[in-house]
């Protein structure tokens, strides 16, 4: 079985059904099943009501593709998204795809892609019809993935040191305890490079050099938070470390 991590995603956002609030949960859910490989965003950008979308695409490194709507109570959008689909489908360039919208209009998009052997990941609102949810092969609300970010998220990428970016190691700690939250098993155990390698990618700056560690499992002992194992695997050459947070 192929290893999530592994996945090349493509991010597609429904603009006109989703809100710029949720971005965040987006990319971090995203960054939990694969890597997104492509991310574009899908609109009518000389629409006032865009505005807040604009404020986060270059952040995030999302590409916004114009579509006008041509006529009245019709949506170019959804067409324009479901044919950039279909061509990237195609290219051979990903495995997997990231819907996120509340609309049902992608179910058969869904449905098709999964046909093809790729992996389809939806995203939307409490408020998606339940055709669209059954054609994903997995599903997320967005108003619960909002809800289980951590409360200082927005402060992560504010509260940078000596005015470059890397983050505080107070919002790194944060952040650490978060991912070890969502990636552990029943026991409270998860794998440290897993950790790791979701950490990269919702923070492409991240290097434990910029803390004056050589390598994670250093800093992250330094923060006295979590506890740390060093498992042994089959392979008697072969170590691999756990972190499980520190009960208070």
């Amino acid at each position: 079985m192929e290893n999530n991590n592994e996945k090349r995603l493509a991010v597609l956002i429904d603009a006109d059904n989703v809100s710029a609030k949720y971005i965040k949960s987006i990319l971090n859910e995203t960054s939990n099943n694969g890597i997104p490989t492509i991310k574009r965003i899908y609109g009518d950008w000389t629409n006032p009501q865009m505005t807040s979308w604009k404020g986060v695409l270059l952040s995030h490194s999302i590409t916004p593709i114009q579509q006008y709507n041509y006529t009245t109570g019709k949506n170019s959008t959804d067409a324009t998204l479901i044919i950039d689909a279909m061509d990237i489908l195609y290219s051979n360039k990903v495995n997997g795809f990231c819907i996120v919208s509340s609309d049902s209009d992608f179910t058969r998009l869904a449905s098709r892609l999964r046909e093809a052997g790729m992996f389809v990941l939806g995203m939307g609102e409490k408020k998606t019809p339940q055709p669209f949810i059954s054609a994903c092969e997995q599903f997320k609300y967005l108003e619960v993935l909002a809800s289980m970010e951590d409360a200082s998220e927005e402060l992560v990428d504010k509260k940078l040191t000596s005015g470059d970016n890397i983050i505080s190691k107070n919002n790194l700690v944060k952040r650490i305890i978060a991912i070890v939250d969502q990636s552990s098993g029943d026991d409270g155990w998860a794998n440290l490079a897993e950790v790791g390698s979701k950490l990269s990618k919702r923070f492409t700056a991240f290097d434990t050099r910029n803390y004056g560690y050589k390598n994670l499992s250093l800093l992250v002992d330094s923060f006295k938070k979590f506890d740390m194992e060093l498992r042994k695997t089959a392979n008697s050459n072969v170590s691999i470390n756990y972190i499980r947070n520190k009960k208070i």
